[in-house]
């Protein structure tokens, strides 16, 4: 957001750019689960934000979540898969979505799971709320 500063002359403004806080590139999400096939036939169950650089943001486990998304560079499907995990094959499908902004870089993300074992087993930290 700028500022409007008074100029030399009366009633010139000048806008001034906007400073950042932060030295990093910005990260800031929403990310929500819904049960459902896309995310535009659904209806979120739950929804939080994640911040980044510095971690914050309504999500339980900001730190965690940021420090898996750091290391698969941004890339949600690229996140650490917990292989050990046995579900059921029963289709009761989950659908996330991530929007916002990833180290400077815009996502939209969206992704279906065969039913929420797969998605607890498959998007570690980022999507556990």
């Amino acid at each position: 957001m700028t500022a409007a500063v008074l100029g030399p002359l009366s009633g010139t403004a000048l806008a001034t750019p906007a400073k950042s806080d932060s030295l990093y590139a910005p990260t800031a999400l929403t990310l929500t689960v819904a049960k459902g096939e896309t995310a535009a036939s659904s209806v979120p169950l739950r929804a939080v934000t994640l911040n980044c650089q510095p971690t914050g943001g309504s999500h339980p486990a900001a730190a965690k979540a940021c420090a898996d998304l750091f290391k698969a560079e941004g890339d949600f499907n690229a996140l650490p898969v917990n292989e050990d995990r046995m579900c059921p094959m029963i289709y009761d499908p989950y659908v996330v979505t991530a929007e916002g902004v990833f180290d400077g870089r815009r996502v939209s993300y969206e992704r279906t799971f065969g039913n929420s074992c797969v998605l607890g087993a498959e998007q570690s930290h980022v999507f556990a709320f």
